[in-house]
């Protein structure tokens, strides 16, 4: 009997622990960026997302090719595909009217009119880009100085909206970490692109800045130019997806990569999503 008992016990303790390591796991979600997806702008961008197997959102661009969201009936347009095709649109890219830019005294009115178009398309989140000649330097504090006064001024309203800015940047983590923390807004978070971060000659701190970065990460774009995840490239995929799950990343992955047709698109990211999803879990 309490040989019986034991083995009970024991099978139960290990049902609570496989449940517990199962709750911890966060369910992975995929997007890809529309101007990826497609050449030209329009509504058809859920129809070929709706294809790929894994994939449950489209990251739309604010500015594409002529169009924009701040166009009411454009950014309808978009809101009727989603809920045809069963899609989400959790965030929203380039911003930035032609020439303009993060360091430009229009940025808080831009920002500002990407926050109300992110709370009618029921986006979370907003990806403010800043690259090069147009990023703050954080070692000059009259460059990054302005920025955080703006960034913090806008985090009132993207509060209020249910938004957060997720900046991505051609800084380096250890950068990154402290813009964000300087602004200290919980509406201002990372936008993190790791090609980028290898790209911008911040060479082997993509990885690292996962674990560096931490729940200051917003949202994440996986890319390998126009090569699967899997192959080789600048960041090193696998262990940056083992990273992310040892942060207990519970994001949205959204796909960045470049294709050459539709066809192509829906065939490397469904190898992409289960390679991340592999990778993930391992």
């Amino acid at each position: 009997m309490q040989r019986r008992q034991f083995m009970v016990s024991s099978l139960a303790a290990a049902a609570v622990t496989a449940a517990g390591k199962a709750e911890a796991a966060p369910a992975l979600k995929f997007g890809h960026r529309q101007a990826n997806m497609v050449n030209d702008p329009g509504p058809a961008v859920f129809d070929l997302a709706k294809q790929i197997h894994g994939l449950s959102a489209v990251e739309l661009q604010v500015f594409f090719k002529g169009t924009t969201l701040w166009d009411r009936d454009t950014l309808n347009s978009y809101q009727r595909a989603a809920a045809r095709t069963g899609l989400v649109t959790p965030s929203i890219a380039g911003i930035w009217p032609p020439g303009a830019s993060l360091l430009q005294p229009a940025a808080e009115e831009h920002l500002r009119k990407a926050i109300q178009a992110a709370s009618a398309l029921g986006s979370t989140t907003i990806l403010a880009a800043c690259f090069e000649q147009n990023c703050p330097r954080m070692d000059e504090e009259q460059s990054y100085g302005p920025v955080v006064a703006l960034l913090q001024k806008v985090s009132g309203a993207a509060q209020d909206a249910g938004v957060t800015i997720g900046m991505e940047t051609s800084n380096s983590p250890a950068d990154d970490r402290k813009l964000i923390d300087f602004v200290n807004r919980p509406g201002i978070r990372v936008y993190y692109d790791l090609d980028n971060v290898e790209r911008y000659a911040h060479t082997n701190q993509a990885v690292a800045g996962i674990e560096l970065l931490g729940s200051r990460i917003r949202q994440v774009h996986l890319k390998n130019e126009n090569r699967l995840l899997e192959e080789p490239g600048r960041v090193e995929w696998a262990a940056a997806v083992k990273g992310l799950a040892a942060i207990h990343y519970g994001g949205w992955l959204f796909f960045e990569t470049s294709h050459s047709g539709p066809q192509q698109c829906v065939e490397a990211t469904e190898k992409n999503i289960a390679f991340v999803t592999r990778n993930f879990t391992a």
